[in-house]
């Protein structure tokens, strides 16, 4: 499912080419000529912009984010009936909303935590969203991007939400504690503070064990090793980085993938980490503009989806390579980087696709 800043498209990408008594696993081509397709299902006109948009888990509904022309953020909850997007319920709040996520919740709770242009981060019963059940000044400016972990069965350890924001600030918040967050990265001081575009969660595969990745305006991308309270890497790669994503947050951290503002992404394996060279990494010049987001396939973590500021999207699929690492002259283990091949491309709108969301019940939706 993806959103642009005018229409909605609702996307259902036939990744499994089957025919009759064919039994193929997902992803394996019936013959040297099929391809998976992307095939648009739902179209929708809104009269907002959107900035954000999330299945809500267990259910045929979903949420969009955004803000009216007049400067107000708008929540809409909307339900597939009958092959259509039917809205349920909207919510006018006083500041846009730029990002949000379900990822600290619990399956029966499914509360939605955002981050809004004047720096708050709010959760909402989405049965009764008027008043957040928890709120907190998170930043000083725009709260560009928001991820969570602990919820929703996936990850170990605490419920966290993790914000990065305009200010240079990366936060993480635990709900269950008001007010002052439980990690904060910053500059420091005589540092310049970098616009923080995107932030993301890994490493959440025991109680212990959580890091935090995020991207900044100037191409810099930062791994924070809450564990250790430490910078554990981090590089440059020349560009704006507009968004990052680990293949998963619950397990020992395997790939993370980073998209920037010239159309190129990084495929980085994080299995082995040089004590100099750092991470082995493979890029791709995948569109002809910005890619704004990239998602991998909750049912197949070496699939993933990005979305292009020209309207596009592109399918990729991830081979590792016979070995993952090697050691070098001074007997010291390098990683490896796999490769990365395009199973399909679609172009859907002359606008930027700004959201993208797979379904986690629903493959390929």
């Amino acid at each position: 499912m993806t959103f642009v800043l005018s229409p909605v498209y609702f996307l259902f990408s036939r990744l499994v080419c089957s025919f009759a008594g064919n039994q193929s696993p997902p992803f394996e081509m019936s013959s040297p000529l099929s391809k998976p397709q992307v095939i648009a299902h739902i179209q929708k006109s809104l009269n907002y912009t959107v900035f954000d948009s999330k299945w809500i888990p267990c259910s045929a509904k979903f949420i969009c984010l955004g803000n009216y022309p007049r400067g107000t953020g708008v929540i809409q909850i909307y339900e597939l009936q009958h092959g259509e997007a039917q809205l349920i319920k909207e919510v006018e709040k006083p500041k846009p909303l730029k990002c949000g996520t379900f990822g600290a919740t619990s399956l029966q709770q499914r509360h939605l935590a955002t981050g809004d242009f004047d720096g708050n981060l709010n959760i909402w019963n989405l049965e009764s969203p008027e008043v957040p059940v928890y709120t907190a000044k998170a930043h000083k400016e725009i709260v560009n991007s928001i991820d969570g972990v602990g919820g929703l069965g996936i990850g170990d350890g605490a419920p966290e939400i993790v914000t990065g924001s305009r200010d240079g600030t990366v936060k993480v918040w635990d709900p269950r504690q008001k007010d002052l967050p439980v990690a904060n990265m910053e500059p420091v001081e005589g540092e310049t503070k970098r616009d923080c575009w995107t932030v993301a969660f890994g490493h959440a595969f025991n109680d212990e064990d959580r890091c935090v990745c995020a991207g900044y305006d100037n191409g810099d991308i930062k791994l924070f090793d809450l564990r250790n309270m430490s910078l554990r890497w981090e590089t440059n790669i020349k560009n704006g980085v507009c968004c990052v994503e680990f293949d998963r947050k619950d397990i020992d951290m395997n790939k993370l993938v980073a998209t920037s503002l010239e159309g190129k992404f990084h495929v980085f394996d994080m299995r082995t980490q040089h004590p100099v060279k750092g991470f082995a990494s493979v890029s791709e010049k995948a569109h002809k503009s910005t890619i704004w987001q990239v998602r991998h396939l909750p049912q197949n973590r070496d699939i993933f989806m990005t979305a292009g500021g020209a309207g596009n999207l592109h399918l990729w699929k991830y081979e590792y390579p016979a070995k993952r690492s090697k050691q070098d002259s001074d007997g010291m283990d390098v990683g490896v980087a796999g490769s990365v091949s395009l199973l399909q491309n679609a172009t859907l709108s002359s606008q930027p696709i700004s959201s993208l969301d797979w379904s986690p019940d629903k493959q390929g939706l």
